[in-house]
């Protein structure tokens, strides 16, 4: 099995001379790549609400990776996809995620196919490394329309 590494940089600076005082601000870095700009939830860690917080990240992960095995397995089926658009949720309680509901609306251009589309989203969602990885369930509600 091959082995593939991940690299990431996160790089913070200020000073924790207080809970309230210290910015929560911090950039997510990785070669050849422009930053992500992140920092924690507002709600549980007094964050800044223009930045993506590690919640947000991990289910926009998780959503990425179904997306990406999605159109692959499609090309794969022969099923020609025109859009995709996800409004995934994630669900956390106070110690970790309960689960995260994927919701992609994809757009094909044959109706014969409909059938198809809608089964390979199982197979998507047993192939997503990032979902294999979670300890929480990840659901799927797609919705398939005809261009």
């Amino acid at each position: 099995m091959a082995e593939h590494v991940y690299e990431i940089s996160v790089t913070w600076s200020g000073a924790t001379t207080g809970y309230r005082d210290y910015s929560r601000n911090h950039d997510l870095l990785t070669d050849g790549r422009p930053p992500i700009l992140a920092s924690a939830d507002p709600v549980v860690g007094r964050g800044d609400r223009t930045r993506w917080n590690p919640e947000q990240l991990l289910v926009a992960a998780l959503s990425d990776c179904h997306m990406l095995w999605y159109l692959h397995l499609c090309v794969e089926a022969g099923v020609v996809v025109t859009e995709y658009r996800d409004d995934a949720v994630g669900v956390m309680d106070d110690v970790r995620f309960q689960h995260v509901t994927l919701r992609p609306r994809v757009t094909i251009t044959e109706p014969s196919m409909i059938e198809i589309a809608e089964r390979v989203h199982a197979e998507a969602h047993k192939r997503c490394f990032i979902a294999n990885s979670v300890n929480f369930p990840v659901g799927h509600e797609p919705t398939i329309v005809v261009a």
